[in-house]
């Protein structure tokens, strides 16, 4: 038994010292704000604005959340949150779009337009209209500023764009809409983000864009290579000093 606890104890203490800083999972601003809105059964949370600081090195996020509640719905710009490269990466498409949705206490973090999974289609707040030929939605009255909010005067939501994310996207994959001129009717690169001039990455020039875009790219890139190597460092280390363990103690 002493053998055991010993060969375990060697074993664990050379498993710490190899493994350099412990792998852990770094939660990034939306994980954060998940978890105080726990309480709320229906929220969404939009990339409102992004941003690239050249002088630190800083990736930036700002974010708008809306709660819905009875007879209104609240909507809030967060302030500037800093967030990894990887995290950058994974959402640099995807400004001006849901990026988490909480519907009836499920969450979803599927990349979706803003309002396609609570507001749009649900009869609480609008209607579907035929104009021309095709079906459109709007928005009560007293939600009307819902429409401007999504952007909605200049990029309406035909029916046939919502019916299709939701049977064919909702849940397992992003949805940008339809292609137009080669181009998506939503995300960053769409007229749809690009018509919303007031955000500090709209402002930015297209060298700087597509430069950003470059470096987070590679940068996330390193980033995940090295996180995956120590977290297989670390796991094969795990493995191997369990095994000398439990070996140890087989033959008391």
């Amino acid at each position: 038994m002493k053998l055991m606890k010993y060969v375990f104890i060697t074993g664990l203490i050379f498993m710490l010292a190899g493994c350099g800083s412990p792998v852990r999972y770094q939660k990034s601003p939306v994980d954060k704000l998940v978890k105080q809105l726990s309480n709320e059964r229906d929220f969404s949370i939009i990339l409102y604005d992004m941003n690239y600081n050249e002088s630190s090195n800083d990736y930036n996020h700002q974010y708008q959340v809306l709660i819905p509640k009875e007879d209104t719905v609240l909507a809030e710009i967060t302030p500037w949150y800093t967030v990894s490269d990887m995290f950058f990466q994974k959402h640099v498409d995807n400004m001006g779009m849901e990026i988490v949705s909480k519907i009836d206490g499920k969450l979803n973090k599927k990349a979706a337009p803003p309002g396609y999974n609570h507001y749009v289609g649900n009869e609480r707040y609008g209607r579907w209209e035929n104009r021309n030929g095709n079906s459109f939605w709007e928005f009560y009255g007293k939600y009307a500023f819902m429409s401007s909010m999504f952007n909605m005067m200049s990029h309406p939501v035909q029916r046939s764009y919502y019916n299709d994310y939701r049977n064919n996207y909702y849940g397992s994959r992003s949805y940008y809409g339809p292609t137009r001129n080669g181009r998506n009717y939503y995300g960053t690169k769409s007229r749809y983000n690009q018509n919303r001039q007031s955000t500090a990455w709209n402002r930015k020039g297209s060298t700087f864009k597509s430069k950003v875009r470059s470096r987070v790219k590679q940068s996330a890139s390193r980033s995940r290579s090295a996180f995956n190597s120590r977290r297989s460092r670390g796991s094969s280390r795990y493995s191997s000093s369990s095994y000398r363990s439990r070996g140890g103690g087989f033959g008391k």
